[in-house]
């Protein structure tokens, strides 16, 4: 975690250098500013002609100090969580598809939400911190000037306050941490509250349990934990205080106890003393937010670790001409792609938050499997829900990396350092899809031809191309799904792959589907793979394969009976 946060601040160590300097200078000046005070208070008269420049130049300094800090601390705060973000959403951008999927959309979210916030929220504290800290500092060194032996007091009074706070600290932490898991369920929660609207409505058992347990629940044991751990600090504090007015009183005895006790220097200990306090109680009152944002920063680390991916290469700028020895694909030259003896399994659950992926394939294992696609081909790939066929797709398309088994351009190995040049021959469409309602900058100048796309697919009613966005995506799912295929469209990529896009689509455009924008595709010289279960518009493939348990079980020609012979099978 501190690797981590270092690294962060490896460029701004002048600001944070400078910053740190002038909230010392600041501490050092408020505490010179009580010495000036006790001895002006002390000497009387006689102290008055050097005080008033000393006392505002003394001013000048800590205020100036303060300001600095504070503004220096901010920036680095600011710039570390922006940092911060960007690092975490270039991880989650490279990281491995498996990853992504096997940690839960959920926790994802409320680590680039609440741990961010968190910490942001720290942020705005630490100058206050290290000006509270220098300030304590310099209050220490004149105290030592003032007597060692009283100061030796109160230091002993100081460490046992902070061996209490550290052991509150570590209490503290824990519960909050317990809070911090309870968050990433809640906001599962959240989401199951949103989207199952409809579901909940028309079902009163499973809306009271919704509400009663997994909602309530979770936000009481929220409460619970949080207001147990703020409790453990608090008590902690009161110790603290209790024992600082300790220390003070006996600093009073003292005082009445000695005989020949310089008096400036016991009136100066309670004054120095009672001015630290305010400091002290800052930073006390501050540990937890400071054991919200370890937590934080130490959940955002290990999110950052487990998304190191092995291309990290994939968020920088294109490179305008192949690099030497990089691998790369001709869009318009490649023959056939192969799997050759592939097998793939996903991970066992282990528990909700490394749970396997997708939840319903842990523990499947597909293959071994060979597949050759041939250039301008149309592919239809079918068989029962769960055999395999969306998992077949990603190890095609490089998104999964293969247990064993190869995959070829031309028979020639796609090495890792190529994958994301492969990728870029094709475009897809998930069964799962995610539809973005912008168009890129490259695409800009292709509105009217994505004009015309919407007007064939029938959506040019609703929807409209304004300013490099679509005018809506607020649409039935047969139409949004349509409307991902404008996506597909726009790419222009050579290879396309649809995943049961004509699931959700009606009778006569399913059919327009198969007969027409397939062939029409086809002639442009697309190479099509398909997962579908319309056994009636089988004929439209050039090929037909079946998977089983995750194998090809059967590859056929379609001709004139094999629609009627899956059928068959299915039924």
């Amino acid at each position: 975690m501190l690797s981590h946060l270092f690294r962060l601040l490896r460029r701004l160590w002048p600001i944070s250098a400078l910053a740190t300097l002038m909230g010392a200078a600041s501490g050092i000046a408020t505490a010179a500013l009580l010495a000036l005070t006790n001895r002006t208070l002390h000497d009387g008269d006689a102290a008055l002609p050097t005080f008033v420049a000393s006392f505002a130049g003394l001013c000048a300094l800590a205020l100036a100090g303060e300001v600095i800090s504070d503004i220096g601390n901010n920036v680095v705060g600011q710039r570390v969580i922006a940092a911060l973000r960007k690092d975490l959403c270039a991880k989650i951008i490279a990281a491995p598809i498996s990853e992504i999927e096997q940690f839960r959309s959920h926790r994802l979210i409320a680590a680039l939400n609440q741990d961010i916030d968190t910490i942001s929220t720290f942020s705005f504290m630490f100058s206050s911190l290290a000006i509270a800290t220098a300030t304590i500092a310099g209050c220490l060194g004149y105290l030592f000037v003032l007597s060692p032996m009283l100061l030796l007091i109160a230091l002993v009074a100081i460490a046992l306050g902070s061996i209490v706070q550290s052991l509150a600290r570590r209490v503290g932490i824990r519960r909050f941490g317990a809070a911090r898991e309870a968050e990433d369920r809640l906001q599962k929660h959240y989401r199951a509250m949103v989207d199952g609207a409809k579901e909940l409505r028309i079902n009163r058992e499973r809306r009271a349990f919704v509400y009663g347990h997994e909602l309530s629940g979770t936000i009481d044991a929220i409460f619970r934990l949080r207001v147990r751990a703020a409790n453990v600090f608090v008590s902690a504090n009161a110790f603290g205080s209790l024992l600082f007015f300790v220390v003070v009183g006996l600093m009073l005895v003292l005082q009445g106890g000695a005989a020949h006790a310089d008096r400036s220097v016991l009136t100066g200990f309670v004054l120095v003393l009672l001015y630290m306090k305010g400091p002290i109680q800052e930073i006390v009152g501050a540990l937890p937010s400071i054991g919200r944002a370890q937590v934080a920063l130490r959940r955002i680390a290990a999110l950052s670790a487990r998304f190191s991916s092995s291309e990290p290469a994939l968020l920088d700028a294109p490179p305008r001409a192949t690099p030497r020895h990089a691998q790369a694909f001709d869009a318009h030259a490649f023959h056939t792609i192969t799997l050759r003896d592939i097998t793939y399994r996903f991970p066992a659950p282990q528990d909700d938050s490394h749970a396997g992926a997708p939840a319903d394939m842990a523990g499947f294992a597909l293959g071994p499997l060979s597949l050759t696609v041939t250039r301008g081909e149309t592919l239809f790939i079918v068989g029962e829900n769960g055999c395999g066929k969306t998992t077949l797709l990603k190890l095609l398309l490089g998104l999964y990396v293969p247990d064993s088994g190869a995959l070829l351009v031309d028979d020639a190995p796609v090495r890792a350092d190529g994958l994301d040049a492969y990728r870029q021959l094709f475009s897809a469409v998930f069964s799962d899809y995610h539809l973005f309602d912008t168009l890129l900058p490259g695409e800009h100048t292709r509105e009217n031809e994505a004009q015309r796309y919407l007007e064939r697919l029938a959506l040019a009613h609703k929807v409209s191309v304004r300013d490099g966005m679509f005018s809506t995506t607020d649409l039935s799912t047969g139409q949004r799904k349509r409307l991902a295929l404008v996506h597909a469209y726009l790419e222009g990529r050579p290879v396309m792959v649809l995943d049961e896009w004509a699931a959700d689509q009606d009778p006569t455009f399913r059919r327009i589907f198969y007969t027409e924008i397939l062939p029409d595709l086809k002639r442009q010289g697309k190479t099509l793979i398909v997962i579908s279960h319309d056994d009636r518009y089988f004929d439209a493939a050039d090929r037909v394969i079946r998977l089983e348990d995750g194998r090809i079980v059967e590859a056929v020609q379609p001709g004139r009976d094999t629609a009627m012979a899956f059928a068959a099978r299915r039924s």
